[in-house]
């Protein structure tokens, strides 16, 4: 079944911030700096900026990208939902309306890595992570469309 996606409503911070902590709370290897509220505080305020789209089958919300002009800033996935290819609808509906994106994820999440290099995405630097608030080595990642 394909997932259906839509520009997430303020009536989704909830869900989208569940998402969000549940990764963050359940990844052994993330400090757990964030409280549940201050998660989904965070994914109103990105909602709030029109960076949201959310994506599902059924009724329920079942990942999210948010993404501020070129760059990504989130893609989770909820656990139960993964491998259903959710993620990889919302990272093509991107594409298709830039002609260049990037990100950053962390160096420890190779899945991640994997996840975007599959789409086109490449390394273009590495940092020790004193720059990102879990100060965890962290990767920046950058696509562009083909000639």
């Amino acid at each position: 079944m394909t997932p259906w996606l839509r520009p997430a409503t303020p009536l989704d911070a909830g869900q989208t911030g569940a998402i969000l902590h549940g990764y963050l709370s359940t990844t052994p290897w993330i400090p757990d700096l964030y409280s549940a509220a201050e998660t989904v505080a965070f994914c109103g305020t990105m909602i709030d900026r029109g960076w949201v789209t959310v994506a599902g089958q059924g009724a329920r919300i079942a990942g999210f990208i948010a993404r501020d002009g070129d760059e990504i800033s989130a893609l989770y996935v909820d656990d139960h939902a993964r491998g259903q290819g959710i993620g990889a609808a919302l990272l093509t509906a991107a594409q298709q309306t830039r002609p260049h994106l990037h990100l950053w994820t962390f160096q420890a999440n190779t899945a991640a890595q994997r996840f975007y290099e599959r789409h086109g995405f490449r390394a273009t630097h590495r940092t020790d992570g004193a720059g990102n608030d879990q100060r965890l080595p962290d990767i920046h990642l950058s696509w562009s469309k083909g000639p």
